[in-house]
């Protein structure tokens, strides 16, 4: 993997973000801001799950004003999602936020965007200049409307160095497309260009199937080359999916953990019990949990007793049993009808040695 693109060091409440920090998971909020109370209570759901930046829409001014009351019920980060009405910007930094994005495509008007900018340097708030292609402003537009990667680029940079004109210092920067390829190239080309931290993602993704699989390949290979300092993974799912889904793109390159990771083979005709149901009841078991341990589920002799050796904890099972291994070492054999019990309560054990039980 590539070695991380050298960014600017930025804080987003008291997270930092840029300059070899660890990758932070975002999500957004999908209550009407305005219900506190459900707000609230999303929001922790989105914390257990290792969320570290919270972003919120505000359509109107009940939502801004309704800020204060989120602010002072969470520790997280909190971001306000600003379209098309200007004023609301200033009513939000009233509320205490940590950030406030901008899309240039929907507050277009250059000297709005300068006043935001100043009154956000004022208070230290940070700024996202979020650039989409559904919004993208209508003068870099293509033929029919078209929001190519240069385009993208161009709105993002023009506008960051507009407001950070204005004095803008906590700064990043996102271009997201729904397709994988046009994103993929936007960002490329914003990095070679500025050394503002990067907001990640694909924008639109889809749901939890097509869009976890589109999101892991554009978010995982900016990663991969460097790209990248925050990032979210676009679902038409709940937020918490998201959050998962955005800890195991980290975990999968090496960038963080998301808990157990659980491998397990593909079956096929040597397999011998069945794994798919003992390796889905596994995953959905140790959910929640934050150590970071492999488990092995594998279903026949060539592969599976190697691939247990290598794990924390692993089975390699067939019709008369399961061979356990812990830390390398085949401690049992199993009988077939206790394996996923045994399997489980070893893990439990080897968690209650690392400190790191459930919880964000």
């Amino acid at each position: 993997m590539a070695e991380r693109a050298k960014t600017r060091r930025i804080l987003v409440g008291d997270v930092p973000v840029g300059d070899g920090a660890p990758v932070s998971v975002q999500s957004m909020t999908n209550t009407e801001t305005g219900d506190v109370a459900s707000t609230l209570a999303q929001i922790r759901e989105l914390e257990h799950a290792g969320c570290r930046i919270v972003r919120v829409g505000v359509p109107d001014s009940d939502a801004a004003e309704a800020l204060s009351g989120i602010v002072a019920g969470t520790k997280l980060p909190l971001v306000a999602d600003l379209h098309f009405d200007w004023r609301l910007a200033y009513l939000v930094m009233e509320q205490g936020v940590a950030g406030i994005r901008i899309n240039p495509g929907t507050i277009s008007k250059r000297s709005r965007i300068e006043d935001i900018a100043r009154e956000a340097a004022d208070r230290g708030i940070a700024v996202r200049v979020g650039v989409n292609a559904g919004s993208l402003e209508r003068r870099l537009q293509g033929p029919g409307g078209r929001a190519e990667a240069p385009a993208l680029a161009r709105s993002a940079v023009e506008t960051a160095e507009l407001m950070a004109a204005q004095g803008v210092e906590n700064l990043k920067i996102s271009v997201k497309a729904s397709d994988v390829t046009r994103t993929i190239e936007a960002y490329r080309m914003v990095a070679e260009e500025c050394d503002w931290p990067l907001h990640v993602g694909v924008t639109e993704a889809g749901t939890v199937w097509s869009g976890t699989i589109k999101s892991a390949v554009g978010i995982g290979a900016l990663l991969a080359e460097g790209i990248g300092d925050t990032i979210r993974v676009s679902l038409t799912a709940s937020p918490v999916d998201e959050v998962r889904v955005g800890r195991k793109i980290l975990a999968a390159l090496g960038l963080g953990s998301a808990g157990p990771d659980v491998i397990s083979c593909p079956t096929c005709a040597r397999t011998e019990f069945d794994v798919i149901d003992m390796a889905t009841r596994v995953e959905r078991e140790l959910e929640g949990y934050r150590a970071p341990i492999t488990v092995a589920v594998m279903g026949c002799a060539v592969n599976g007793p190697g691939e247990a050796r290598e794990a924390d904890v692993g089975v390699a099972g067939g019709r008369e049993g399961a061979l356990l291994f812990v830390k390398g070492e085949m401690v049992r054999r199993v009988d077939p009808g206790v394996v996923f019990e045994e399997l489980i309560a070893e893990v439990r054990k080897l968690i209650e040695t690392t400190g790191e039980g459930e919880g964000a």
